[in-house]
């Protein structure tokens, strides 16, 4: 299957542009045809391969931020409020929006909706731009007839989230400035600065203390094997990133950083925080607590909280409530 981009006018005399998948360009046209379209350019068929490679350097260049995540939601309650058709809500958001990723996604949104999908599919669709929270409240939306009053409640997570992952990023930029700046002294001071100093004591005849004595046998192993240590650094970091982008490897990595002294009880708090707001409008917007705690097991961005989640799951699914599994 090609890609063709195609600009065509529909049933009310509008202009649109888009994408369309076909095995030929007539069969773009074909299909625009079927569409009711009717187009007026047809061109530029692009492998599917080839396209995928520079949509995801594309979309890695230029990923869709919370700020601008939070913008699209707020103009889709006001028009979708204001009783602006769907096609019409997404046609405006898309000439609006700047973000290219987030401009093709919504241009990928029209196309569904006009072939008859439903807006939680169509959601659904865009993973990396949509989490499966914003997901599940769209569907709890659309399923009650109040969609503008949980995109509302979206609006706020979202603003909320933003603030708090603001904060904690805020608060530990310090220390990880102070903790790298440490390590580049260290370095300096142990490669150039202390050798120079034990060859003036030496030649004084003056006796080295211990802690000189530990710094010079590090300084003599790093010379010695420095290609050695470049190796097992960067060997170690390869393994350490691959491993904590698994499953077991995150929860050892959440548990870790939720036992740090101070900066442990900051996850901790951040994570709840995150907990209880989500909980909170999932509840108001119609999402049982079943459902509610499997969206949150999937979305509180804590792996050794989420297997917590998952056992206070099937703890309400034997019937025991809510108040004790939390308890526990």
């Amino acid at each position: 299957m090609k890609k063709y981009s195609y600009k065509a006018i529909n049933e009310n005399g509008e202009t649109l542009a888009g994408y369309v998948e076909a095995d030929s360009q007539e069969a773009a046209t074909n299909i625009l045809n079927a569409r009711g379209f009717i187009p007026t350019m047809v061109t530029g068929a692009v492998d599917a391969s080839e396209r995928f490679g520079l949509e995801r350097i594309n979309e890695m260049l230029t990923p869709v931020k919370a700020p601008e995540l939070i913008i699209f939601s707020k103009q889709f309650r006001t028009m979708l409020r204001s009783g602006v058709p769907i096609n019409k809500l997404l046609e405006i958001l898309e000439n609006q929006t700047e973000n290219p990723v987030l401009k093709k996604t919504i241009a990928s949104m029209s196309n569904d909706i006009k072939e008859g999908a439903s807006l939680y599919n169509v959601f659904r669709k865009h993973p990396k731009v949509f989490s499966p929270l914003y997901c599940s409240m769209v569907r709890a939306g659309e399923a009650s007839g109040a969609l503008p009053e949980v995109l509302d409640r979206l609006s706020y997570i979202l603003e909320h989230e933003h603030k708090v992952k603001s904060d904690v990023k805020s608060a530990l930029q310090y220390p990880m400035i102070v903790i790298v700046f440490l390590g580049i002294a260290f370095f300096i001071l142990l490669t150039f600065v202390i050798p120079k100093f034990v060859g003036i004591f030496l030649n004084a005849g003056i006796d080295l203390p211990l802690p000189t004595k530990i710094c010079m046998v590090m300084y003599q192993f790093l010379s010695d094997y420095w290609v050695f240590i470049a190796l097992a650094v960067i060997t170690g970091t390869s393994t350490l990133i691959y491993y904590v982008r698994t499953e077991p490897g995150k929860y050892v990595r959440d548990v870790f950083l939720m036992r740090l002294p101070i900066i442990g009880k900051l996850f901790i708090k951040a994570a709840m925080s995150r907990f209880a707001s989500i909980f909170s409008i999932l509840q108001s917007s119609g999402v049982d607590i079943l459902d509610s705690m499997k969206i949150l097991s999937g979305t509180i961005g804590n792996a050794a909280i989420a297997r917590e989640f998952e056992n206070i799951t099937n703890r309400l699914e034997e019937g025991r409530g809510i108040a004790e599994p939390l308890k526990e």
